[in-house]
């Protein structure tokens, strides 16, 4: 599956850094977003493959520090990103007279800084308030890669629950993109839907699908792991969760996205 990551996502960016014809926005952001789900997968799986080929269950501190923040701040980055590629689609859709103003090469380095800070800050505020609480229970993480809602776990004190308050924070802006995503997809179906030419409605949802597809992709992963009930929950669900919401998008993603896409096959 790693390896798979790699070679997907490696393509992708290759293809879009190599090929002028894909020098447009869409395919801008989707390099972005390939550079995102390499950084994501990366930060897990390689740890936990060394672990298991040497037949250890250890990480250090600071290595556990850093995959928090990593993890954070990619995820965090990656949804921000495909709140800015709905929009991308919105514009291109609903209001293509005004595409080349509102999403200038200027605009677009704009946006996707300010996904990638958006996720770094995030991520710092996390990280930092996570591990200033004191833990006190064990020093086992019941997961194959430090995060968040496991080393909580392991605290002693009622200072844990700055932290929780700062991630119902984090998802209530998190649900704001959500909606933004939503509302720009209405308004995208009703656009296409009143194109008279068949062509011209195959391909506005063709440029989009594969967008909705990883956000769906996105979310409901995120959704299952994290809004699961405790009374379901056993280590090995547990595992299974967690490997489908941070192994399975960063995999899948170049997949759908090269698929039906005419464009990227021919730069391939």
């Amino acid at each position: 599956i790693y390896l798979a990551a790699l070679l997907g996502n490696g393509l992708i960016i290759t293809a879009v850094a190599s090929d002028h014809h894909l020098h447009t926005p869409m395919y801008f952001f989707l390099l972005s977003l390939s550079l995102l789900d390499l950084g994501a997968i990366s930060t897990t799986l390689p740890k936990a493959m060394s672990n298991s080929l040497w037949h250890t269950r250890t990480i250090s501190y600071m290595g556990c520090v850093s995959q928090v923040f990593f993890f954070a701040f990619l995820m965090s980055a990656e949804f921000c990103l495909l709140t800015i590629m709905a929009y991308d689609r919105y514009v291109a859709i609903c209001k293509p007279l005004h595409y080349g103003s509102l999403l200038g090469s200027r605009a677009c380095v704009h946006m996707t800084a300010a996904a990638w800070g958006s996720g770094f800050l995030n991520a710092l505020l996390h990280t930092t308030n996570t591990f200033s609480i004191p833990l006190c229970q064990s020093n086992a993480v019941d997961q194959f890669f430090c995060e968040i809602p496991q080393i909580l776990k392991l605290s002693c004190s009622h200072s844990y629950l700055r932290e929780v308050e700062l991630i119902v924070f984090s998802a209530c802006l998190f649900f704001v993109c959500f909606v933004f995503i939503v509302v720009s997809y209405v308004q995208i179906f009703r656009a296409a839907l009143r194109i008279p030419s068949q062509q011209g409605q195959h391909k506005a949802f063709s440029t989009c699908l594969p967008h909705l597809a990883v956000v769906s992709l996105f979310i409901s992963t995120g959704m299952v792991a994290h809004l699961k009930p405790p009374s379901i929950s056993s280590p090995s669900l547990s595992l299974v969760i967690a490997v489908v919401y941070s192994v399975l998008p960063p995999a899948v993603n170049p997949l759908i996205y090269s698929m039906r896409n005419r464009e990227l096959k021919d730069a391939l």
